[in-house]
């Protein structure tokens, strides 16, 4: 089952706040915000994008360390600040001509569970809430921040593809520069 919902995703979306970070906010002295990602992460959004996944960020907050982040990894899907995450998740469905069945969301919290409730795979991180992982077709082994994109990444390239040839592949440099 989780296979073949696997095997159908065309769009990845993650949360970042307790998925591509561990969801603590660190502030220094003079109010700046400091957040932490993981570089697997970053290797797995771009071998979904090498192989034809769409990947898309849904974030309440917003901040220059998160904006520069998306930047590096060329994350075309950018949704900061954005509180009421159905609305960029309909406007990726047309403008992407997908259908629900062909999206996976990644959340930890209640406030991912109005998109959650609605793609064709829904993934919570290990330490999310738990009425979220009610929720879950897949609960990650890893915790938010400590390579959930990386995980999820190889869930559905390894329904997709031959990830062992896939991974050889790169290991080759047959695919291009991996950026973290």
């Amino acid at each position: 089952m989780l296979k073949s919902k696997a095997q159908q995703i065309k769009l990845l979306i993650f949360d970042v706040d307790g998925v591509l970070t561990d969801g603590m906010l660190n502030y220094g002295s003079e109010g700046e915000l400091f957040k932490q990602f993981n570089v697997k992460d970053g290797v797995g959004i771009k071998l979904l994008e090498q192989q034809g996944i769409n990947v898309a960020v849904i974030t309440a907050k917003d901040s220059k360390p998160l904006s520069q982040r998306m930047n590096d990894l060329s994350v075309q899907y950018f949704y900061p600040a954005c509180n009421d995450k159905i609305i960029p998740f309909k406007e990726l469905l047309d403008t992407l001509s997908l259908n629900t069945e062909q999206v996976a969301y990644v959340g930890d919290d209640v406030i991912d569970l109005a998109v959650m409730e609605q793609v064709g795979l829904a993934i919570a991180v290990q330490d999310a809430h738990d009425f979220v992982k009610k929720t879950a077709d897949y609960i990650t082994l890893a915790k938010g921040g400590q390579g959930v994109a990386r995980e999820v990444a190889d869930l559905i390239l390894g329904a997709q593809f031959d990830l062992e040839k896939l991974y050889t592949q790169m290991a080759k440099g047959q695919k291009g520069k991996i950026v973290q």
